[in-house]
């Protein structure tokens, strides 16, 4: 396996149209590393480079070393599963496995050990013989999988695997790719919509949008300390709450709208840099509480107006003023439509965010310096 480097890459096609804008960061050895983003942003795009099927417009990218901007993709020791199966329909299990390794004229014995193992890595054994057509979507996806384990190539690349099987086999197949990662020990790199798959999966992530990288960290870190308020919105599930409104220099309260949200004093230091700036106050639908635990120091009062039962949770959609927010309560918890709940919730779990650019100026209880967060933008970590 081995290190991938993106080194300042960007794809502009006809008409000056930036599909990537400079995107940079590095792969280590054995790493799985998730590219995410909304639809358009981008990271297909910038996969498709690695694997040699985008031309670069200017940058450079490493594979293991060796620069391979002008190297074909079938040099350039990578195997990729496409979002479709890409099967052939008149071949067998076997044979779609074993296809690319009778192009490079490897020996049958060799094919033949190594398409028995990838099929015992991937519970495949018995369906050799199948068609495509025989088989279920996640045997199909499987399939495509053990097409590039029998590769060994030095890094595996994943276009969206998971985007045309169901709910329940999005989790199996999400969990299959994860021990498949470990017990292969692969460098992979990941492309995806669905910020789920990217947070269960990933060593590290790539946040993108518009062509460019927002930021480049591990899971949590992007769930506890977004680089600015895209971030924070886009990785969770539900999506961050956010508040606009002003710290009112008289007194430690964010006040949005007819909304007065009261802080606690000690947070009163690093809050006072934020006095005076046009904020956003970012609250996650699972640190809104309806009873108040021993941490939670602030508080809010809200009117409900339409309730999601799913089971071992409860989404409740609220207003509070002129202020739209959800949270995230326990299963057991299913408020009436119209009725007033008081939610606490603790300051310290809070994120403040610059109203006109977005960056992150709060979290943890700690103010960011302006020139530290905006340095962060598009920076890997």
């Amino acid at each position: 396996m081995a290190r991938v480097d993106i080194d300042s890459v960007s794809k502009v096609y006809e008409g000056g149209v930036k599909a990537v804008d400079a995107a940079s960061f590095t792969v280590n050895n054995e790493e799985l590393v998730v590219l995410v983003g909304p639809s358009g942003c981008g990271k297909t795009t910038l996969l498709r480079m690695v694997a040699g099927l985008e031309v670069i417009t200017s940058g450079t990218i490493q594979i293991g070393g060796r620069v391979v901007n002008d190297v074909a993709p079938k040099d350039r020791d990578i195997a990729m599963v496409f979002q479709s199966y890409a099967l052939y329909p008149h071949m067998s299990v076997y044979d779609n496995m074993a296809f690319g390794l009778k192009l490079r004229k490897i020996p049958k014995d060799e094919i033949e050990r190594r398409v028995r193992a990838a099929a015992e890595t991937l519970d495949l054994v018995p369906y050799l013989d199948r068609k495509p057509r025989a088989l279920s979507g996640g045997q199909r996806q499987r399939v495509a999988v053990g097409r590039a384990i029998v590769r060994q190539p030095q890094v595996f690349l994943f276009d969206e695997p998971l985007s045309n099987l169901d709910a329940a086999l999005r989790v199996q197949m999400r969990s299959e790719i994860n021990q498949l990662h470990q017990r292969l020990s692969a460098t992979m790199i990941y492309v995806t919509h669905d910020q789920v798959e990217a947070m269960t999966m990933a060593d590290r992530i790539v946040v993108m949008r518009a062509g460019r990288i927002e930021q480049f960290d591990a899971p949590l870190q992007l769930y506890h300390r977004p680089v600015n308020r895209f971030v924070a919105g886009f990785i969770g599930s539900p999506a961050m709450n956010f508040l606009k409104g002003h710290l009112e220099p008289g007194g430690l309260a964010f006040q949005s709208g007819d909304l007065r949200i009261a802080l606690p004093a000690a947070h009163s230091a690093s809050l006072l840099p934020l006095v005076g700036k046009e904020l956003e106050l970012g609250i996650r639908p699972e640190d809104l509480l309806p009873t108040k635990p021993a941490d939670a120091s602030a508080n809010l009062s809200a009117t409900v107006k339409l309730v999601e039962p799913m089971g071992s949770e409860t989404f409740v959609h609220l207003v509070s003023g002129s202020n739209a927010l959800l949270a995230r309560l326990a299963g057991d918890r299913v408020p009436t439509v119209g009725s007033v709940l008081e939610l606490y919730f603790d300051p310290a779990r809070c994120h403040f965010f610059d109203a006109a650019g977005g960056l992150a100026l709060w979290h943890s209880g700690q103010s960011i310096p302006v020139a530290v967060s905006a340095g962060a933008l598009g920076v890997p970590s």
